[in-house]
């Protein structure tokens, strides 16, 4: 690997990245309706050219899970939100009560995107699947995917991603 004196690592970049986000966290102020269901948090997206940071809302409860961006009319361009699940598995979603259409991307238990469904059908009954066990599902606006070049083989940093799972 070459590195050119001076300019940092990709892992410094990205660290560094994930503690400003974290700082800058409190400014954003996305719908009311979302804040008061789900905890918010901040992602860091690895893409082979940049870090992008995303502030995201939390589905890890069922009921989240199962309620997710429906009946939202609109989302700030960098705020998503991440399903988390316990383990691996094999991982659907749909766009029924869903106005505004997504970038859905499936990732491993250590952040990996494994594959990404873009431009997905407002109010859609359709399966959207993972193309293999997957722990993460991140919900962005259409577009943004392709616009930031995140890809399959681009990390989640987040919590268990970036810090360890505390269960190891």
């Amino acid at each position: 690997m070459i590195r050119l004196a001076g300019v940092p690592s990709i892992r410094t970049r990205c660290a560094f990245a994930a503690a400003l986000a974290s700082l800058m966290f409190c400014a954003a102020a996305p719908a009311q309706d979302l804040d008061e269901r789900f905890e918010r948090d901040v992602l860091v997206i690895n893409t082979a050219l940049a870090c992008l940071r995303f502030d995201i809302y939390l589905a890890v409860t069922r009921e989240q899970q199962m309620r997710g961006l429906m009946y939202v009319r609109e989302l700030p361009e960098t705020t998503g939100m991440l399903f988390t699940y316990r383990s691996e598995g094999s991982r659907s979603m749909w766009m029924r009560n869903t106005f505004i259409p997504l970038d859905i991307a499936f990732a491993r238990s250590d952040g990996t995107i494994i594959n990404i469904v873009r431009n997905t059908v407002p109010l859609s009954e359709e399966s959207i699947a993972s193309t293999g066990p997957a722990t993460y599902v991140l919900e962005l606006n259409a577009g943004v995917t392709e616009a930031l070049s995140i890809e399959p083989g681009s990390r989640l940093l987040w919590g268990p991603t970036l810090y360890g799972s505390d269960e190891e």
